[in-house]
């Protein structure tokens, strides 16, 4: 045998800790075909800071799919098939690096994929620049072995094949045609070279993960043994593999055959179907040609199926949109059910595009239809090929997976199926008519059922709390929710930390009506005619205000206008609004100040739109501020020969107070802020910030007067004084 090793790598990732899907590293791999060996390589590691401490880092593996993971413990939707994925823990302890292989033996061909991320996320809101995040970084390789010249076992046609020793057991394959009912293998003549009586292991199947279905047989003696398979997968290629248990030296010659059992299918011919979808689309005449062998052929097939396995209904699959696929029946929704043979829906789920989303199964049993009252219609949904034997066993089973069952009945109509991230592969749905006293009491008896089968990227769009996310890596596109308001899950259905609407209305009025505060700003503004810097304060509380109701995660939500807008606005009229209170405080002169305060806007608004959470776009304009304000109190001070400002009360009262309740400010703003203290914290942040405006702006200009109305308003008739009288005097 020629055995070829191929090696796959994708770039590094860096993980984050866990609040939501997003969160998983995906890496999306596939195994070629006849590939006996598989090895996955990965490497974790992290930096070096003070801040890097140890970390254990979950790694979970899936064939066809991607991971299904909950590492919240979160519930899943109602009607959600979950089955736990397969994971491993890496620890990054006092190494900085951590090389871990994992080996599969016999996987199965096609996609794999590799899911990584850190524990659960802790839940604080990190400014960026003030704290640096210790880097953790993941990488999987795939190193393949795989057999160029595997043995091809014809059906029916004995193969004799040589186990050289333990060490090199023999792989054969077989390919499984379409609509073959069962397989049957037999190991005849085992004979080693030693004239002993052998031992072989057969295993069947190849390795799936999360869970594997290999069917494993040991045959002792010259005894036959043989092992038989329901419903083995579809036009697919099976894997068997052939162990000597015996001693290591000798050889065993073994004799094996495969066989298979054809199902015959019945269905409506094709020419029938497409003439009804002609005529659902385009319509036809009266009388037209084709219309009158509709009956006939219906009768035929009713009159013949007792003949058949499965009656086969066609089925349309209609791409909607990324990840969004809809199937549509040719002969309408509802469909016959018997109890003779089952009928079968083919979904088409192989384009490998498929699996990043949500396949939604719905049955409704039109009551009116089923004559027998205690009869129960039986479906199972399974992937790569159908359940043929719902009415002898209720299992809902093929040889190598295991399908997801459903029922309905006159006292339960309605039932759903979600198979969250399906499996890249053709997918199965097959119904069948049963009776609690036996097949002979339904013979006659139909029932009919309504099908709605889809693809949806969110099953529900994640509801009202919950946003879907396409996600991608590389050429690759899956989808994932992301819950807000405290609600949880896979698709945002877990209420056990929700908030309720109370809470919601409650944080998006402290959000909204604390921005209220800087009214005092803006009437002291006002006062002590500082104009332009009263206009950016009530830019900011419009912008603030509406920004806060427009991001509020629950049902109090009102956008007066676009969200990333909104928030825009209210950063730059953050930033905008220290900007100019400093530069009020520094004293400069009016044309300076004004060319500054234009400038520095200009700046300001070019940086945010660089990197708009950057600490440095509101650090920098206040340092830069704060330089002008000192050399300019340096200089009013040397000027003066006396501290400036030079009022004692102006200090203790004005300047002290104010710059207090700015570093409270900026030490909860930074520090203090989490996902679920984010609305009063941030309330809080408001409050102090606008108090700190009205306390340190600066006393109004001495020749400056006060505001006065009266003196402002005139009257209609007033006698005026004539002050240049005197000018004219002769003395």
């Amino acid at each position: 045998s020629l055995y070829v090793s191929e090696y796959f790598s994708q770039s590094a990732q860096k993980l984050s800790f866990y609040s939501w899907y997003g969160n998983a590293k995906l890496f999306h791999f596939h195994v070629p075909e006849d590939t006996v060996l598989l090895r996955w390589l990965l490497q974790a590691s992290r930096g070096k800071g003070p801040e890097c401490t140890s970390m254990e880092i979950t790694v979970h593996f899936r064939y066809g799919a991607p991971p299904v993971i909950n590492p919240l413990g979160t519930r899943f939707p109602a009607n959600a098939t979950v089955r736990p994925s397969y994971n491993i823990s890496i620890t990054l302890s006092s190494a900085v690096q951590n090389t871990t292989f994992v080996n599969i033996t016999t996987p199965a061909a096609g996609d794999w994929f590799i899911a990584a991320h850190l524990p659960e996320a802790a839940g604080r809101i990190e400014v960026k620049g003030f704290s640096t995040p210790c880097p953790y970084m993941f990488q999987a390789d795939m190193f393949v072995l795989r057999l160029t010249d595997m043995p091809v076992l014809e059906p029916g046609v004995p193969m004799p094949q040589t186990i050289v020793s333990p060490a090199k057991p023999l792989h054969v394959k077989v390919f499984v045609p379409k609509h073959a009912a069962g397989m049957r293998f037999e190991l005849r003549s085992c004979v080693t070279s030693e004239q002993k009586s052998c031992t072989v292991r057969v295993v069947l199947g190849s390795i799936m993960l999360p869970q594997s279905f290999q069917r494993i047989i040991t045959c002792t003696g010259n005894v036959n043994c043989s092992l038989a398979l329901d419903s083995p997968p579809w036009e697919k290629w099976l894997q068997i593999m052939l162990e000597s248990l015996g001693a290591a030296s000798a050889n065993v010659s073994v004799e094996m055959v495969a066989s298979f059992t054809a199902c015959r299918p019945g269905s409506t011919s094709s020419f029938l179907n497409f003439s009804s979808l002609n005529q659902s689309q385009a319509g036809l005449r009266p009388g037209a040609a084709g219309s009158s062998t509709l009956p006939t052929g219906a009768s035929r097939n009713v009159s013949n199926k007792r003949s058949f396995c499965l009656q086969n209904q066609p089925v349309v699959r209609e791409d909607l949109d990324v990840v969004s696929v809809r199937y549509r029946l040719l002969n309408g929704p509802s469909v016959p059910v018997h109890s003779i043979s089952p009928t079968l829906l083919l979904l088409n789920l192989n384009t490998g595009m498929d699996s990043g989303g949500s396949l939604v199964v719905s049955l409704l049993l039109n009551k009116t239809s089923v004559s027998l009252g205690n009869a129960t219609v039986v479906a199972c949904v399974s992937a790569a090929s159908p359940v043929l034997s719902l009415t002898a066993t209720q299992n809902c089973s093929t040889a190598f997976f295991q399908g997801y069952p459903l029922s309905v009945s006159t006292s339960s109509a309605e039932a759903m199926l979600i198979v969250l991230y399906p499996q890249t592969d053709d997918w199965f749905l097959s119904l069948q008519l049963i009776c609690p006293k036996g097949q002979g009491e339904c013979n006659a008896a139909e029932a009919k059922v309504t099908v709605f089968a889809y693809l949806t990227p969110c099953f529900n769009d994640c509801g009202p709390y919950g946003q879907c996310s396409l996600l991608r890596r590389h050429g690759y596109l899956y989808a994932g929710c992301s819950c807000k308001a405290g609600w949880g899950g896979w698709s945002c259905t877990d209420d056990t930390k929700a908030q309720s609407v109370g809470a919601q209305n409650l944080a998006t009025l402290l959000l909204t009506l604390s921005n209220l505060m800087f009214l005092p700003a803006i009437a002291v503004a006002i006062y002590r005619y500082y104009l332009v810097e009263a206009s950016v304060y009530t830019y900011t509380m419009f912008f603030s205000t509406f920004y806060h109701a427009c991001d509020q995660p629950g049902v109090a939500v009102m956008c007066i206008m676009d969200y990333d807008t909104l928030q825009y606005c209210d950063f730059l009229g953050s930033v905008v609004s220290i900007w100019v209170t400093i530069l009020c405080m520094s004293r400069v002169k009016k044309i300076l100040k004004y060319v500054l305060f234009i400038l520095g806007t200009l700046l300001i608004a070019m940086s945010l739109q660089l990197d708009r959470r950057g600490v440095w776009n509101m650090m920098g304009p206040c340092l830069f501020a704060l330089v002008i304000m000192i050399a300019a109190w340096v200089y009013h001070g040397v000027k003066r020969r006396h501290c400036y400002p030079s009022s004692w009360k102006r200090w203790v009262f004005y300047l002290l107070p104010g710059i207090t309740l700015a570093f409270i400010a900026i030490s909860v703003y930074a520090f203090m802020e989490t996902n679920e203290n984010y609305y009063y914290t941030h309330s809080i942040w408001h409050v102090l910030v606008a108090c700190s405006v009205a306390f340190l702006l600066p006393p109004r200009d001495k020749h400056k007067k006060p505001w006065a109305w009266s003196q402002k308003l005139t009257c209609r008739y007033q006698i005026c004084q004539n002050d240049r009288e005197e000018l004219y005097a002769v003395t």
